[in-house]
């Protein structure tokens, strides 16, 4: 008996130490960290009982604000005057499910935060109050995107090529961001909910086609290989390859066709004007897996683009190692298929870094934060992201892709000619099973090709077989094309031109 009773007591000794051990624990190693931790309730409360930083659009439009509440726990509530039209840039501030998109990239500017002295009673009282945001992202040209794209699924990012001020990121599905805001547990739960169902073509409205998902990029992607020609191999550019429908492929019983069978060949300068998917494939093979690669990184393949936002998805081509001996691959990759992915984003850098002489620069939302009192706090300065061509090679390209628009693969779009526009298009064949496949459809442009002020990328994925970038993206690049000219002179931006039709 006296031996059991031992045992009981030292099993409850240990026990009790235990207790004391996690109880040291959470109240003092964990303590920071419990009591900074943003779902603890205690900080929820604190967060929302008070106001936080507006958000504003490049037009001063308010895209986020608090309102005080008249009742309930929380004394402030956030509110989203454009809804599900900027959700997807805005993101959310929820009671329950944190922040995302600039209200948690910008979160300890919009929360309440000590303010720095500007005279000598706020040095001796310090002030404590929330900054304001404001971006780049234009309403007018957003309105625009969705607009086009209503109805459908797809993406629009447009990019300031000498600056990297993102004007217009805007794609379907979205959602609004009100009702994560809202004081309702029940209303945010129903929301988050519905917010991740995904649709028939598996997209959810949580994740952004614009910057969180890639697709294979198709012919846009041979803008890439090109440069790699004119930058690696000139011999190679100006190099004639035959007139075909198809080309065999090496070590394979496979043969790569051009896209509705037609026949074509040529050089570099010929060949991209038609987009010819033979000659692009031999091309590819001979520059090999090196060059490719070298010049796709060089463009922000393999890097996550330093938008200010969260969640930045990356392009991807593969790593020279995973092609060794592999030239059939690295045929299709040389022509944007196979696993060659891009994000409309990455597409708009693309076209944006041919239009800026070869400089990629840094894509960014932020135009300016200023305190309380109007105070300019800070003001984005453009940088350059990369250097992904030569002034020289990126001349070249400017031609060749007016000369897509003019004679080539987009010459049935419309553009007005005195917009000059410079484009490519891509149709990239996805498969879906053994018989049914769709065509992820894109555009990719800028313009006025004489001095940019304006580089785009449209996609409209999960198409019919016989659809091509021309005939869907094209439309909305257009108009796109057309809303971004007019408001970069300051004319109003319409839906309803003749050459832009909702």
């Amino acid at each position: 008996m006296g031996k059991r009773i031992r045992i009981m007591a030292m099993v409850m000794m240990l026990l009790f130490g235990a207790v004391l051990v996690q109880a040291a624990n959470i109240q003092f190693r964990q303590a920071n960290k419990l009591a900074t931790d943003p779902k603890n309730p205690r900080n929820v409360q604190a967060r929302l009982s008070l106001g936080r930083g507006d958000i504003f659009a490049g037009d001063g439009s308010v895209l986020a604000h608090s309102i005080k509440t008249p009742t309930g726990v929380y004394k402030y509530q956030r509110q989203y005057p454009m809804g599900q039209l900027m959700g997807q840039i805005t993101g959310f501030d929820s009671p329950i499910y944190g922040k995302f998109g600039i209200e948690a990239q910008y979160n300890s500017l919009l929360s309440a935060h000590a303010q720095p002295a500007r005279s000598i009673s706020q040095i001796l009282s310090p002030t404590t109050s929330t900054d304001s945001v404001a971006l780049t992202i234009l309403p007018s040209l957003q309105k625009l995107a969705a607009q086009q794209l209503a109805g459908r699924n797809g993406a629009v990012v447009a990019i300031n090529p000498s600056n990297g001020a993102v004007l217009a990121m805007y794609a379907n599905p979205t959602y609004d961001p009100t009702p994560l805001a809202a004081p309702s547990t029940t209303v945010e739960r129903d929301a988050w909910a519905a917010y991740q169902v995904k649709n028939s073509a598996g997209y959810a409205p949580l994740v952004a086609l614009t910057y969180q998902r890639s697709f294979p990029p198709g012919s846009t992607f041979k803008v890439v290989t090109s440069s790699a020609a004119y930058d690696y191999r000139p011999d190679l550019a100006a190099k004639y390859y035959p007139d075909a429908s198809s080309i065999a492929l090496p070590n394979t019983n496979l043969r790569l066709q051009n896209y509705g069978g037609g026949t074509c060949g040529g050089t570099v300068a010929t060949m991209l004007p038609p987009s010819c998917d033979t000659g692009f494939a031999e091309l590819g093979m001979d520059l090999g897996a090196d060059i490719m690669w070298k010049q796709a990184s060089g463009f922000g393949f393999d890097a996550r683009p330093p938008l200010d936002l969260p969640g930045v998805a990356t392009s991807n081509f593969p790593l020279p190692a995973t092609l060794k001996n592999n030239d059939a691959f690295l045929a299709y990759d040389s022509i944007g298929q196979h696993d060659v992915t891009a994000t409309a984003l990455q597409n708009a850098l693309l076209a944006a870094g041919i239009a800026n002489n070869g400089i990629v620069m840094t894509p960014h939302l932020l135009r300016e934060v200023r305190d309380k009192e109007g105070n300019l706090v800070r003001r984005f300065t453009p940088l350059k992201w990369l250097t992904a061509t030569t002034p020289q090679t990126a001349a070249q390209l400017s031609t060749l892709m007016q000369q897509v628009v003019t004679q080539g693969t987009a010459a049935g779009v419309g553009f007005l000619p005195a917009n000059e526009v410079a484009a490519k298009t891509g149709t990239a064949q996805t498969a879906a099973g053994a018989v049914n496949t769709s065509t992820d459809d894109w555009m990719i442009a800028f313009a006025p090709a004489s001095h940019p002020t304006i580089a785009i990328a449209v996609i409209l994925p999960d198409q019919t077989l016989s659809a091509t970038g021309a005939e869907l993206a094209g439309p909305v690049m257009r108009c796109m094309i057309e809303g971004s000219l007019a408001a970069a002179l300051g004319q109003p931006v319409t839906n309803t031109a003749t050459t832009c039709e909702g």
